[in-house]
C-alpha cells in the first residue's frame, strides 16, 4: 500500500504534559513518518506548539539504538537479545542473592506508557524492593506530597476547560505555561484572559506567559518578581493580608477545613514589611495581589517547579493550598491548586505506582489493608516499608545499592550535582539501560537495550489535568528493537520463571490488571477511553470522570481540607563572598527535559542550539560582561561555559540557565540537598559565580590588536 493510501494514526504528542492529540502519517519506508494535525483532538483541537509539530523528526534519527549492547573490557559490543537477557537475569539474581533485594534500584520513565511503568514497578516489588521511582522526584514530588496529604490527590484539582471557562483570576507561581505548556497557555489560559481574567505572576524571571496574554501593561496583570527561595514569606504576606481584611470564606472554612487556628498562630507575630523586603517586592504590590485573588468570584492557582524544586518544596505548595482553602477557592470550576506537569506521562507514571512509597492509585505501601488488596491480585507479598527515591538511590550507589535498572531515564543529566552522579554510577556492580538513544547514563551501563520510540508502540498516558488517553502505534522502524513493555515482561518472566506474573499479550491486557489495583482507573477500558479519553477518578465503567475534584468533600481521612501554617526556610546555599549570585534554572519552549530527543530535532535545535545564561545589566556592568560573550558559570559543584544574555528579565543578583544541553549541563552546578519529606532536590537556588571566560578574553585581546 502506498503512503497516500495509509491512514494517519491518531496519537498523543510525546513531549509536555498537556496531552495534545496529533496524527502521524506513515510513509512508504519504516521510519518515514510525517506529522499531521488532528483537527478535533480533545485537548488541543488541532493546534500544536513547535515541539509537537517536530515530534516525528527523532523517530528515525541516525543515533537510534538498533541492537542490544554488552560492555566488555570497557567497550560495547553488539549482542543478541538472548545474550542480553541472560546477562540481565543472571546479574539481577546474583545481586539479590549476595546483597538482598534492596541492593537494586529501578527507574521508571515519564516518557513511557502507563502500562510499561506499571509493569516495571511490579517487577521491582516482585524482586522484593520498593526502590522504584521516576523523574517526578525531580519535578513535582513535593507538590504531590502536599496535595495528597492536605486535599487527597496529587494532581490538578481542576481541568483546563473549566479553568478557561470559569476562572476570574489566575495566580501563577513558579510556572511559565507560555514557555513550558504553550498549548494550554494559548488554547485555555489566554482565552480566559481575553474574556477578562486577571493574571498575577510570581516568578524571579519575566517570561513569555504574560507577554503572550498582551496584558502586561494593564491593571489586569501583576508580576511579583521575588528573589529565588522566598515564596513562603510572600505567600505569608498574602495570607496575613487576607486574615486582616476579613477576606476569609468563613462558611467554607468552618464546614470544610481544619487547621486555620494553626495558620493564625503562625502569622500572629509575622512582620509583613520585613518579609516583603526579604522577597524584594514592594509590600503594597503583594497586598494588592492578595486583594485581587481573595475578592474574585473564582480564583485558580497554577503551581510549577519554581515552587516544588526547593528544600522547602512541600511547605511552598502547602502555603498555596492554605490560600485556596481559607478563601474557599476549591471544589468548584475555575478554582483550585493546579500543578502543570512537565512530561507527557509524569502524571500517569505516579498514578500507576512507580514511586517508592505508594502502590497504584497512591495507596501507601505501609497501609496494610491497601497493600494486601494489591497482593491479592498480584499473588505475591509486597515489601511494607517505603523504598529509596531515585536521588537517594544515586547517593547510595556503591554503598547499599549495587545495581540499577533504568527504563528511559537519564539521571546523569537530570539529577543535581551531576558530576558526582556520574562518579557514583561507576561504583555500581551492574547497570542495565533500555532507551532509544545512547544517553549520558547509558554510557555507564553494562547492558544497553534498544527500545522503540513513542510512535512505534501503543499504550496509555495521563496528562496534566488527569485525562487518560491512548497512544497508538504507527509502525516499527528498526527490526531488532523491542517495546519497553515486552522487555520488562520478558525480564520478569525469566527472572521469576513459571510464576506467570509478567505474562501479558499486549498493553491492553496490562491495563486490565492495572484497573484491578488502581481504584481511580477502575472504570476505564480501552474501548471507553476511545479518542476522547477520560479524567480520573473514574471508579466504575460508565463514569464520565471528574473534571474538577472535591465538590462535596476532600479525599482525606477526615474529609476536610488541611490548613497548616508554614515558616520561611532560606535556600541551603545563599550568596556569600565566594559565590555572590543566586543561580536558578528553568526550561525552554523549544527543548525538553535532558534534551535526549529535542536536541536531536533539527527544527528545535535551530531555535536554541546551545545553552546560555541570563544576566541582569547591573551584574553585567559589574563583571564586565558584554551581551553574547562567553562566560564561565561556577558553583561549589562544578562549572559550565555558556553565552551570556544580558537582560532585565532577571533580577539583579540572580543568574538563570537551562538543563537541556549536555555540553553545558546546568545540573553540574545545582545542589542535591533534599526536601526532607518529598526528597526533591533544590534545583531552583544555588550560590554561584560568573566570570568572562579565558577564551572570550583572548578573542577580545586579539580584536584589540
Amino acid at each position: 500500500m502506498s503512503s497516500d493510501e495509509q491512514d494517519p494514526v491518531k496519537t498523543v504528542c510525546p513531549y509536555c504534559g498537556v496531552g495534545c492529540g496529533i496524527q502521524v502519517k506513515p510513509g512508504e519506508e519504516p521510519g518515514d513518518m510525517r506529522f499531521m494535525p488532528w483537527g478535533d483532538a480533545p485537548v488541543n483541537e488541532g493546534r500544536v506548539c513547535i515541539k509537537g509539530g517536530a515530534a516525528t523528526e527523532v523517530v528515525d534519527h541516525e543515533d537510534r539504538l538498533t541492537d542490544p549492547l554488552i560492555k566488555e573490557d570497557g567497550e560495547f559490543r553488539e549482542a543478541t537479545w538472548e545474550e542480553a537477557y541472560d546477562r540481565i537475569v543472571g546479574e539481577l539474581g546474583r545481586i539479590r542473592e549476595e546483597h538482598g533485594p534492596d541492593a537494586m534500584g529501578f527507574f521508571g520513565s515519564s516518557k513511557t506508557m502507563n502500562e510499561e511503568n506499571y509493569l516495571l514497578q511490579k517487577l521491582a516489588r516482585r524482586y522484593g524492593t520498593n526502590n522504584v521511582d521516576n523523574c517526578t522526584r525531580m519535578c513535582h514530588a513535593s507538590t504531590v506530597w502536599a496535595l495528597r496529604t492536605s486535599l487527597g490527590a496529587g494532581a490538578m484539582t481542576n481541568s483546563m476547560a473549566d479553568l478557561r471557562d470559569e476562572a476570574d483570576v489566575f495566580w501563577i507561581q513558579g510556572a511559565n505555561p507560555g514557555e513550558q505548556h504553550p498549548i494550554a497557555n494559548s488554547q485555555y489560559f489566554r482565552q480566559a484572559v481575553l474574556d477578562g481574567a486577571t493574571v498575577i505572576q510570581v516568578d524571579p524571571h519575566a517570561n513569555k506567559t504574560t507577554r503572550s496574554f498582551k496584558i502586561d501593561e494593564t491593571d489586569r496583570h501583576q508580576h511579583l518578581q521575588l528573589n529565588p527561595g522566598t515564596d513562603i514569606p510572600l505567600l505569608n504576606v498574602v495570607l496575613k493580608t487576607v486574615l486582616e481584611n476579613d477576606w476569609v470564606d468563613e462558611e467554607f472554612v468552618e464546614e470544610r477545613t481544619e487547621g486555620i487556628e494553626h495558620l493564625r498562630e503562625t502569622l500572629e507575630d509575622f512582620d509583613k514589611e520585613a518579609a516583603a523586603e526579604t522577597c524584594g517586592v514592594p509590600l503594597e504590590d503583594i497586598e494588592a495581589a492578595a486583594e485581587k485573588y481573595a475578592t474574585a468570584d473564582n480564583a485558580a492557582i497554577f503551581t510549577g517547579m519554581g515552587m516544588s524544586q526547593h528544600r522547602c518544596g512541600v511547605d511552598n505548595v502547602q502555603n498555596e493550598i492554605n490560600l485556596a482553602l481559607v478563601t474557599g477557592n476549591l471544589g468548584r470550576p475555575g478554582t483550585g491548586v493546579n500543578p502543570l506537569r512537565g512530561q507527557n506521562n509524569v502524571q500517569g507514571t505516579c498514578d500507576v505506582g512507580a514511586m517508592p512509597n505508594v502502590l497504584p492509585g497512591y495507596q501507601l505501601v505501609d497501609d496494610d489493608e491497601a497493600r494486601e488488596s494489591v497482593e491479592e491480585v498480584w499473588g505475591f507479598e509486597i515489601p511494607d516499608e517505603p523504598g529509596l527515591t531515585n536521588v537517594e538511590i544515586s547517593h547510595e550507589a556503591g554503598k547499599s545499592v549495587h545495581g540499577l535498572y533504568v527504563m528511559g531515564e537519564n539521571p546523569v543529566m537530570s539529577e543535581p550535582d551531576a558530576n558526582r552522579v556520574a562518579e557514583r554510577l561507576e561504583e555500581l556492580e551492574f547497570i542495565v539501560v533500555q532507551d532509544i538513544f545512547m544517553t549520558e547514563t547509558a554510557e555507564f551501563a553494562d547492558v544497553v537495550l534498544p527500545a522503540t520510540s513513542w510512535a512505534e508502540r501503543g499504550g496509555t498516558v495521563t496528562n496534566t489535568d488527569r485525562r487518560v488517553q491512548r497512544m497508538r502505534p504507527v509502525g516499527k522502524v528498526h527490526e531488532n528493537t523491542k517495546h519497553d513493555l515486552d522487555i520488562v515482561s520478558e525480564v520478569g518472566s525469566r527472572l521469576f520463571e513459571g510464576e506467570g506474573h509478567f505474562d501479558f499479550e499486549d498493553p491492553e491486557e496490562v491495563f486490565e490488571e492495572l484497573r484491578q489495583v488502581c481504584p481511580s482507573y477502575h472504570g476505564m477500558t480501552y474501548d471507553l477511553l476511545g479518542e476522547e479519553g477520560l479524567h480520573w477518578p473514574c471508579y466504575e465503567p460508565g463514569d464520565e470522570g471528574d473534571p474538577f475534584l472535591y465538590e462535596e468533600e476532600f479525599d482525606t481521612e477526615s474529609g476536610l481540607g488541611h490548613v497548616e501554617g508554614v515558616r520561611h526556610q532560606p535556600p541551603a546555599e545563599v550568596p556569600d563572598e565566594e559565590y555572590p549570585l543566586i543561580l536558578t534554572t528553568a526550561r525552554l519552549e523549544e527543548h525538553y527535559n535532558t534534551g535526549t530527543m529535542s536536541t536531536r530535532s533539527p527544527t528545535l535545535n535551530r531555535q536554541h542550539p546551545e545553552n546560555f545564561v541570563d544576566v541582569h545589566p547591573a551584574d553585567a556592568d559589574r563583571y564586565g560582561i558584554e551581551d553574547g560573550e562567553e562566560v564561565t558559570l561556577t558553583s561549589r559543584r562544578g562549572e559550565i561555559t555558556v553565552e551570556a544574555h544580558v537582560t532585565d528579565d532577571i533580577k539583579e543578583g540572580v543568574v538563570w540557565t537551562t538543563p537541556h544541553f549536555a555540553a553545558a549541563a546546568a545540573n553540574k552546578l545545582t545542589n542535591d540537598v533534599l526536601d526532607e519529606r518529598a526528597k526533591i532536590p533544590e534545583y531552583k537556588a544555588a550560590a554561584a559565580e560568573v566570570e568572562v571566560s579565558i577564551d572570550a578574553d583572548a578573542r577580545s585581546d586579539a580584536a584589540g590588536d
